[in-house]
């Protein structure tokens, strides 16, 4: 019972009593026009009283066409939308705002949209002028019924009734409740009905919607690049400077070279880090080209570094590195670096100190990634990965490519990634391949000081 009054004289239903005879105001201009149409096509029809009624009444239907081409001036649309959002649905909790994340709020750009207007402005203007009318002649009518049932208007009043309701009309204090009545219902069903056709024919059309799914992607994408870029260079670096800094701590009297060294390390990655993290907060400034770093962030040819970097946190890694890599696109050698990059992270994060081995080359028209090491001793392997792993299939299917990456029968870890690639100028193939290795003092130190894992 509650509902049923709430929804009869609440405060949703005084916003769209609001609402509808907005729509009421906006049908006057089509519905004077069209009267006057009407009174120059047929003759006298003004002059007699009851021909003045049809003709108000014919006018109505008639309006509404001139309504439905003005209303395909797609400015219409975010008008309608910002009215119905705030009075259509009114306090109608979930469906308010549901009304509010459906509604459009740019002009009609496509014909689908105009239509899907023009048919929600004829829909207003019709109920709201059903409404209005009823709203301007009910209050009235209840007024007079109410007050010659108490005799105000003496017997002129009870004859107007009589001749209006007819000899056995019921009572004027009943005829005036239903009344009142009929015209808060007649506001309730009209109101419900724009609020469920709002959502319909303001929202989106499939076209709209496709187009918001894409840059919804879009925007989901650059989002996972920017996790992927915090994580793959600030998160590899505070995990080389945290051992690094371990490392130069227990040895800083016994091998005082040894931790200047590491010292230094440190301060070259935390160099190294705060340029990479300020390239990606210019990626979330959304800054211009112009205004970001030229480079974008570090590549293969930077892999040296990398590997020193490793060889001082006390992972030895042996490279073997094929011809025609300094021919990659730009952006295909960033993404090479950085799976290299976050492969090697993993193995000084879960193997600790142990000897790596890296294949880079180039082979029918797909550049190979191949990172192996043995698994650590103290903790048995698992199968899976964390953000890491996530992050290097990401940047794998991106590039439509794609990677494995588990333990081998022989004991080790085997990270495996492909990417299709152009093939290297010949003039670079007779370059042959190279092997290296870090000081081997330093892995040694590394196998002796650092914990070993399994890779998760």
């Amino acid at each position: 019972m509650t509902t049923v009054v709430g929804a009869l004289v609440g405060r949703r239903a005084a916003l769209r009593w609001v609402h509808l005879v907005l729509g009421g105001a906006l049908l006057m201009p089509y519905w004077l026009l069209s009267t006057v149409l009407l009174g120059a096509i047929v003759p006298g029809v003004n002059t007699d009283p009851g021909h003045q009624v049809l003709s108000q009444l014919l006018a109505l239907p008639l309006s509404l066409p001139m309504a439905a081409v003005t209303a395909l001036v797609p400015v219409v649309r975010p008008l309608e939308s910002a009215a119905a959002r705030a009075l259509c649905a009114g306090a109608a909790g979930a469906r308010g705002d549901g009304l509010a994340s459906e509604s459009a709020s740019t002009p009609a750009r496509s014909w689908a949209a105009r239509r899907r207007t023009s048919a929600w402005f004829v829909l207003h203007v019709l109920l709201g002028g059903i409404v209005s009318g009823m709203s301007l002649s009910v209050p009235p009518a209840v007024l007079f019924l109410l007050s010659s049932s108490f005799g105000a208007f003496g017997r002129a009043g009870q004859e107007t009734v009589r001749r209006v309701f007819g000899e056995h009309a019921p009572p004027q204090l009943l005829i005036a409740s239903a009344l009142l009545l009929l015209l808060l219902t007649t506001n309730a069903l009209c109101g419900a009905l724009l609020a469920r056709c709002a959502p319909l024919l303001l929202g989106p059309t499939p076209g709209e919607r496709l187009v918001a799914a894409e840059r919804r992607a879009a925007e989901l994408a650059h989002r996972n690049r920017l996790a992927r870029e915090l994580h793959d260079s600030v998160g590899h670096a505070l995990s080389a400077v945290t051992i690094q800094a371990a490392a130069a701590g227990r040895v800083l009297r016994s091998e005082p070279e040894f931790a200047a060294e590491a010292l230094r390390a440190i301060e070259e990655t935390a160099r190294a880090a705060v340029a990479e993290l300020d390239t990606v907060l210019g990626l979330l400034r959304e800054e211009t080209a112009d205004e970001r770093r030229a480079d974008g962030g570090p590549t293969l040819s930077e892999l040296d570094t990398l590997i020193r970097q490793m060889a001082l946190a006390g992972v030895r890694v042996e490279t073997l590195i094929g011809p025609g890599l300094g021919g990659l696109a730009p952006e295909l050698s960033r993404e090479a670096y950085r799976i290299v990059q976050e492969g090697l992270t993993n193995v000084l994060r879960h193997a600790g100190g142990v000897s790596a081995r890296l294949r880079l080359e180039l082979s029918d028209g797909k550049l190979e990634l191949e990172l192996e090491n043995p698994l650590g001793a103290d903790r048995p392997s698992r199968p899976g990965g964390g953000r890491g792993l996530r992050g290097i299939a990401e940047r794998a299917a991106t590039h439509r490519g794609g990677y494995r990456a588990g333990p081998q029968p022989d004991g080790s870890w085997r990270l495996l990634v492909w990417l299709p690639a152009p093939a290297p100028p010949a003039a670079r193939s007779a370059e042959p391949p190279h092997r290296g290795a870090p000081d081997t003092e330093t892995a040694e130190y590394g196998e002796a000081e650092y914990s070993r894992g399994g890779r998760p």
